[in-house]
């Protein structure tokens, strides 16, 4: 168990390093690239269909679930580079298995995306 005392200036730091690896994850995975650009046509759909506010938190929690297994994801494998630059099958596995992870997120939100978007869709034509 962690003893030191609560402090703000800690507190702020954490958030800084936070931020540090968001910004990371934007500027340094291709793979958060898609998704930005995924999030971004997402949001603008979102206000020109004019969806509710319970479908905007379905919308911002599975664009947030994926960019949390993004940051993941990426997480892994570069610890596992480091831990291992060569090639390892238990090492692949884990990396796998992280990729899965994201897979998985994105997959969710696509389903959360066609129940939220395609009854709309289907009502303009």
């Amino acid at each position: 168990m962690n003893k030191e005392r609560f402090s703000v200036k800690s507190r702020m730091k954490s958030f800084y390093y936070a931020f540090k690896g968001i910004k990371t994850l934007i500027v340094g995975e291709h793979n958060a690239w898609i998704h930005c650009f995924a999030a971004i046509c997402v949001i603008i759909s979102g206000f020109l269909l004019h969806i509710s506010a319970t479908e905007w938190l379905m919308v911002v929690f599975a664009i947030g679930f994926v960019f949390a297994m993004e940051a993941f994801n990426s997480a892994v494998e570069i610890l596992c580079d480091y831990v291992s630059p060569e090639r390892r099958e238990m090492i692949g596995k884990v990396k796998d298995l992280a990729a899965g992870a994201v897979l998985i997120a994105a997959i969710t939100a696509a389903i959360v995306g066609g129940i939220v978007f395609f009854p709309k869709i289907v009502a303009l034509f």
